[in-house]
């Protein structure tokens, strides 16, 4: 299990990254009427307004979720592409419901699912879905490639009965 925990904390990173530099790329409309890049508004999660804070938020949470990932859904995946390939993209659209859709609004101050019932936050609701899409086809190939990586003398391959 150690490994499935460690490929998936690796995969984490690697999606994390990703969707992050998409995240930079995305403009969220703000009260006033602005638009900032969506990683200012992760970076409001936790009372900054800092792009930096923002980076190593969202880089945590990938990596845990990640980490989940791997020993949740690990061992239906560790040598299976095209399973860990859908398995990831239904666990970036579960986090899209949880993360982005519910806690990140209630984070915010406003209410859960208010970025599908915001007309102006819709767009980016939709690119987020995406985003968390994406992390998740990249979470479960990035898996499994890793998964046959960290096999060696500390990590060895499962047995399977």
């Amino acid at each position: 299990m150690r490994n499935n925990i460690l490929a998936g904390v690796l995969a984490g990173l690697i999606s994390g990254v990703i969707f992050g530099v998409m995240m930079q790329m995305m403009q969220a409309p703000t009260p006033d009427g602005t638009k900032v890049p969506m990683m200012a508004m992760v970076a409001q999660v936790v009372g900054s307004s800092s792009l930096a804070v923002g980076w190593v938020y969202h880089l945590f949470n990938s990596v845990v979720i990640g980490g989940i990932f791997g020993w949740l859904l690990g061992p239906r995946t560790a040598d299976r592409m095209g399973r860990a390939t859908v398995l990831g993209a239904g666990y970036g659209i579960g986090w899209w419901v949880l993360g982005g859709l519910i806690l990140m609004p209630l984070a915010l101050g406003m209410p859960a699912f208010a970025p599908l019932r915001m007309k102006p936050m819709q767009p980016v609701a939709m690119g987020s879905l995406m985003g968390h899409i994406l992390y998740g086809v990249l979470l479960g190939t990035s898996f499994v490639w890793l998964r046959g990586r960290v096999h060696g003398p500390d990590f060895p391959a499962p047995r399977h009965a």
